[in-house]
């Protein structure tokens, strides 16, 4: 029997591969080939769902920790902004505030995307993480305009600055606590893949740096000048403008299905060194919240019969599962490749 067209589509989880030994065919011969063609692996589906749950926990993980943080930080700032009359500050505290509440949403696209893929979402819910970050940069934008039109008022009606030493505290106080949460929320978010979590991350740390910034306002008000902390204020809108545009690219090309480059050459990579490869003809990548998801067209030898050139599919699987990090699932089509 050749091998004319061969659709592959199972989905392995990570770690899978030491399980089998697929490609490695000593003394099964035919028949474990045969076997392996009719008999489905079912520790593959529990593998993957048990590695999306993790990431999923340990996205949730970090969205407690920075959300505790971050309203803690608010909360102090909150008072002191109420109590000295700073624009500056009260700018910070809302774009704080704001970066508290956006773990609303993409906790609940974690939760959304540990649900199964049903007949309607046969991919699943883990798309539910874009239109997250299309919430978070949002909010983002809202607190921007908040903190410019504030600013620009206060500028156009200059006013005293009170309790100058408390205001400085506060500023120190905003930028430990966002530094710890963006650290926090970027580094699990590169972990997982989650790119929704990494650009609220991004968001904190920018946060981080607005809140010494609020520090420039406070001397400026010992000084007697009180124009600095509206200007400060316009300085720090700047910068929550500057982080949206950042992170609306970052969520918009995965709304496109864009991928790192290096993750399609890596793939190719993978696959050309599998035996009975021939070719590999096409590579495409797609992210499903925070899991990367593989479609290969192959090229293999025409003489081979069904039976090894799905062999040759389930080992390119194998490989490119274990290969390409965050790689959850591969559908492999193998034809025969040009004389």
């Amino acid at each position: 029997m050749r091998a004319a067209n061969h659709g592959h589509g199972h989905g392995h989880g990570h770690g899978h591969g030491q399980g089998h030994g697929h490609g490695q065919v000593p003394g099964g011969g035919p028949w474990r080939a045969l076997r392996h063609l009719f008999v489905p692996h079912s520790h593959d589906a529990s593998e993957r769902i048990d590695s999306a749950l993790e990431s999923s926990r340990a996205g949730m993980r970090a969205l407690w920790v920075s959300l505790a943080l971050l309203g803690a930080t608010a909360a102090f700032q909150a008072v002191v902004a109420v109590a000295s009359g700073s624009v500056a500050l009260l700018s910070d505290t809302l774009h704080n505030i704001a970066d508290a509440l956006t773990a609303v949403p993409v906790g609940v696209a974690f939760l959304l995307g540990r649900r199964p893929a049903t007949r309607r979402f046969t991919y699943g819910y883990g798309r539910a993480e874009d239109v997250a970050g299309i919430v978070v940069v949002l909010v983002i934008i809202g607190s921007a305009v908040l903190a410019g039109v504030e600013s620009l008022r206060r500028l156009a009606e200059p006013a005293d600055m009170r309790n100058i030493g408390a205001v400085a505290v506060a500023a120190v106080v905003g930028f430990l606590g966002n530094e710890i949460a963006a650290q926090v929320r970027i580094r699990t978010g590169r972990r997982i893949g989650s790119a929704a979590l990494v650009a609220d991350g991004l968001h904190a740390r920018t946060d981080a740096l607005t809140s010494l910034a609020v520090l420039l306002s406070a001397g400026g008000a010992a000084l007697g000048w009180r124009w600095a902390d509206p200007v400060v204020g316009l300085l720090i809108t700047a910068a929550i403008a500057a982080v949206t545009i950042g992170a609306a690219r970052q969520v918009l090309a995965r709304l496109m299905d864009a991928v790192d480059p290096a993750l399609v050459e890596r793939a190719t990579g993978v696959l050309g060194s599998v035996e009975g490869v021939k070719g590999v003809e096409r590579v495409r990548l797609r992210w499903v919240g925070h899991a990367l998801h593989a479609e290969v067209t192959l090229g293999v030898s025409h003489t081979l019969s069904l039976v090894n050139a799905h062999r040759v599919a389930h080992d390119a699987e194998d490989a490119l599962i274990r290969g390409v990090p965050r790689l959850t699932a591969a559908t492999i089509h193998a034809h025969p490749a040009p004389l």
